[in-house]
């Protein structure tokens, strides 16, 4: 392949790499957090507003072992910028390592993992 079709081809790949950014659906792993027995995951949203199911599995880490201790999800509607969604989960004290999900019509948009102590 010539220098000039590599050129080409990664310009196209920066393009394409663009395009789906744009509109882009963020989640914060260190701004997450625990009230009210939720879980508050900040969104960013870079496009149009859009309806979500915010998923999270919350897993126990006790004596070095991690275990499934929780998995609940929320529906929210995120808008331009940042939205704080409020999971509804019961947590026990301790330490937690968090995996959020944000999916959209089946799909994920993003993922995060982030850690907790309650």
């Amino acid at each position: 392949m010539s220098g000039h079709a590599r050129l080409s081809l990664a310009a196209g790949a920066i393009l394409v790499l663009a395009l789906l950014c744009a509109g882009c659906i963020s989640v914060n792993g260190g701004d997450a957090s625990y009230r009210n027995r939720s879980v508050i995951v900040q969104i960013t949203n870079t496009g149009e507003p859009a309806n979500v199911t915010v998923q999270v599995t919350a897993c126990r880490i006790q004596d070095l072992h991690q275990q499934v201790y929780a998995i609940a999800e929320a529906p929210a509607t995120i808008r331009d910028g940042e939205t704080d969604v409020a999971v509804p989960v019961d947590l026990e004290p301790g330490t937690y390592k968090l995996y959020i999900y944000v999916l959209s019509d089946g799909e994920r948009k993003t993922a995060v993992i982030s850690d907790i102590a309650v």
